[in-house]
Protein backbone atom coordinates (compact mmCIF):
# COMPACT_ATOMS: atom_id res chain seq x y z
CA UNK A 1 0.00 0.00 0.00
CA UNK A 2 1.34 3.89 -0.28
CA UNK A 3 1.79 5.50 3.11
CA UNK A 4 0.32 9.09 4.16
CA UNK A 5 3.43 11.54 4.96
CA UNK A 6 2.71 13.44 8.46
CA UNK A 7 1.83 16.83 5.74
CA UNK A 8 -1.08 14.81 4.21
CA UNK A 9 -2.27 13.46 7.18
CA UNK A 10 -2.14 17.06 8.72
CA UNK A 11 -4.21 18.17 5.81
CA UNK A 12 -6.80 16.02 6.13
CA UNK A 13 -7.40 16.44 9.75
CA UNK A 14 -8.09 20.58 8.62
CA UNK A 15 -10.98 19.96 6.29
CA UNK A 16 -14.04 18.20 5.44
CA UNK A 17 -13.95 14.64 3.17
CA UNK A 18 -15.93 13.83 0.23
CA UNK A 19 -16.03 9.72 -0.48
CA UNK A 20 -16.69 8.95 -4.42
CA UNK A 21 -17.49 5.52 -5.14
CA UNK A 22 -19.46 3.61 -7.93
CA UNK A 23 -22.17 1.30 -8.20
CA UNK A 24 -22.28 -2.16 -9.85
CA UNK A 25 -23.25 -0.18 -13.40
CA UNK A 26 -20.43 2.24 -12.72
CA UNK A 27 -22.92 5.16 -11.65
CA UNK A 28 -20.90 7.50 -9.31
CA UNK A 29 -22.10 9.11 -6.15
CA UNK A 30 -20.32 11.65 -4.01
CA UNK A 31 -20.97 12.77 -0.65
CA UNK A 32 -19.27 14.54 2.23
CA UNK A 33 -17.88 12.10 5.48
CA UNK A 34 -17.84 13.86 8.45
CA UNK A 35 -16.46 10.98 10.11
CA UNK A 36 -13.45 10.17 7.81
CA UNK A 37 -10.29 10.21 9.09
CA UNK A 38 -6.99 8.51 8.81
CA UNK A 39 -6.48 5.54 10.58
CA UNK A 40 -2.89 4.81 10.26
CA UNK A 41 -0.60 5.68 7.96
CA UNK A 42 -1.91 2.99 5.06
CA UNK A 43 -5.48 3.09 5.64
CA UNK A 44 -8.51 5.53 6.45
CA UNK A 45 -11.79 4.72 8.47
CA UNK A 46 -14.99 6.44 8.50
CA UNK A 47 -17.92 5.65 10.34
CA UNK A 48 -21.49 4.56 8.46
CA UNK A 49 -24.03 5.96 10.02
CA UNK A 50 -27.05 5.71 7.42
CA UNK A 51 -26.41 2.65 5.28
CA UNK A 52 -27.02 4.05 1.90
CA UNK A 53 -26.09 4.91 -1.21
CA UNK A 54 -22.21 5.17 -0.39
CA UNK A 55 -22.67 1.42 1.65
CA UNK A 56 -24.64 -0.19 -1.16
CA UNK A 57 -22.05 1.04 -3.64
CA UNK A 58 -18.62 -0.03 -0.94
CA UNK A 59 -20.53 -3.42 -0.80
CA UNK A 60 -21.09 -4.09 -4.62
CA UNK A 61 -17.80 -2.82 -5.34
CA UNK A 62 -15.32 -1.96 -2.67
CA UNK A 63 -13.85 1.06 -4.81
CA UNK A 64 -13.78 4.26 -3.07
CA UNK A 65 -12.00 7.63 -3.65
CA UNK A 66 -11.60 9.88 -0.88
CA UNK A 67 -10.69 13.86 -1.55
CA UNK A 68 -9.41 16.25 1.10
CA UNK A 69 -8.95 20.14 0.09
CA UNK A 70 -9.45 22.03 3.19
CA UNK A 71 -10.29 25.62 2.37
CA UNK A 72 -9.13 28.22 2.35
CA UNK A 73 -6.52 26.52 0.80
CA UNK A 74 -4.71 25.57 -2.50
CA UNK A 75 -3.19 22.33 -1.53
CA UNK A 76 -4.92 19.16 -1.43
CA UNK A 77 -4.95 15.15 -1.91
CA UNK A 78 -6.99 12.62 -3.52
CA UNK A 79 -6.71 9.01 -1.87
CA UNK A 80 -7.86 5.90 -3.66
CA UNK A 81 -8.30 2.55 -2.60
CA UNK A 82 -9.99 -0.63 -1.59
CA UNK A 83 -12.69 -0.11 0.64
CA UNK A 84 -14.16 -2.51 3.31
CA UNK A 85 -16.86 -2.66 6.03
CA UNK A 86 -16.43 -4.01 9.20
CA UNK A 87 -19.79 -4.78 11.73
CA UNK A 88 -17.58 -6.20 14.43
CA UNK A 89 -13.82 -6.09 15.76
CA UNK A 90 -11.11 -3.33 15.99
CA UNK A 91 -12.12 -1.17 13.28
CA UNK A 92 -16.31 -0.94 14.93
CA UNK A 93 -14.47 -0.33 18.11
CA UNK A 94 -12.47 2.85 16.95
CA UNK A 95 -15.71 3.43 15.14
CA UNK A 96 -17.78 3.36 18.50
CA UNK A 97 -14.60 5.26 20.59
CA UNK A 98 -15.16 8.14 18.10
CA UNK A 99 -18.37 9.14 18.97
CA UNK A 100 -18.29 8.83 22.52
CA UNK A 101 -19.49 12.06 24.32
CA UNK A 102 -20.37 13.18 20.85
CA UNK A 103 -23.42 13.79 19.52
CA UNK A 104 -23.13 11.61 16.76
CA UNK A 105 -25.29 8.49 16.44
CA UNK A 106 -23.81 5.43 16.84
CA UNK A 107 -21.87 3.69 13.28
CA UNK A 108 -24.03 0.67 11.58
CA UNK A 109 -20.32 -0.23 10.43
CA UNK A 110 -16.80 0.92 10.35
CA UNK A 111 -15.47 1.56 6.87
CA UNK A 112 -11.86 1.01 6.17
CA UNK A 113 -10.50 2.49 2.75
CA UNK A 114 -6.89 1.11 1.52
CA UNK A 115 -4.01 3.72 0.94
CA UNK A 116 -3.33 2.78 -2.79
CA UNK A 117 -3.17 5.58 -4.91
CA UNK A 118 -2.38 9.07 -3.21
CA UNK A 119 -2.95 11.61 -6.27
CA UNK A 120 -2.18 16.09 -5.41
CA UNK A 121 -5.33 18.25 -5.67
CA UNK A 122 -3.28 21.26 -5.82
CA UNK A 123 -3.82 24.76 -7.79
CA UNK A 124 -1.37 25.31 -10.43
CA UNK A 125 1.37 23.17 -12.53
CA UNK A 126 1.15 19.98 -9.45
CA UNK A 127 -2.72 19.51 -10.05
CA UNK A 128 -3.11 15.98 -10.44
CA UNK A 129 0.23 14.95 -10.02
CA UNK A 130 0.67 11.20 -8.85
CA UNK A 131 2.44 10.99 -5.09
CA UNK A 132 2.40 7.36 -4.51
CA UNK A 133 0.95 4.42 -6.03
CA UNK A 134 0.67 0.78 -4.63
CA UNK A 135 0.04 -1.54 -8.25
CA UNK A 136 -0.62 -4.79 -5.94
CA UNK A 137 -3.92 -3.68 -4.02
CA UNK A 138 -5.74 -6.16 -1.72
Amino acid sequence: MAKLTPEMKDLMDKGLAFLATADENGNPQVGPKGTMRVYDDEHLIYNEETGRQAWHNIQATGKAAVAFHPTPGLKGFRVEGKAKTYTDGPYMEAAKKFVEGTKLPQPLAAVIINVDRIVTLDAGPDAGKELANDPVQD
